[in-house]
């Protein structure tokens, strides 16, 4: 399994995501969205993860968002996508994601839905046992 991040430089939630996944030994694929813009692809197949469309992906207190003062409810998903390649800090980063699964922003407990299944049941019946020995 290989997860893909969406990533700004100078966010720090990025940077502490970069290294839980290197702590935890997940391999990921960093894709710098200021450097590295979305493919139209990445974009729609965001948006389809998303449970709340782009309210969970746009950063509506950015600059970039309130600068342009519109309203993205009243665009299509390639005006969207256009305007997010012209202004890429508009995106929540990081956003993280693998076949099934996303994430937009650092969450220390949400990130664990990366680690395999496997080892999180290791983990828990390793704490388990540790609980049951005090």
């Amino acid at each position: 399994m290989t997860v893909t991040i969406y990533t700004q430089s100078s966010c720090s939630s990025s940077r502490k995501a970069i290294k839980w996944l290197k702590e935890n030994e997940i391999h990921f694929i960093e894709k710098r969205i200021t450097s590295q813009p979305l493919s139209l692809t990445e974009f729609k197949n965001i948006l389809r993860m998303t449970e709340d469309g782009t309210d969970e992906i746009i950063a509506t207190n950015s600059n970039d968002f309130k600068n342009l003062n519109i309203d993205i409810d009243q665009l299509s998903i390639q005006e969207l996508y256009d305007l997010i390649q012209t202004h890429p800090r508009m995106l929540r980063s990081p956003i993280l994601l693998d076949e099934k699964r996303i994430q937009v922003g650092y969450n220390e407990m949400d990130i664990r839905r990366f680690i395999p299944r496997k080892v999180r049941a290791y983990e828990l019946v390793a704490m388990q046992k540790l609980a049951s020995q005090m």
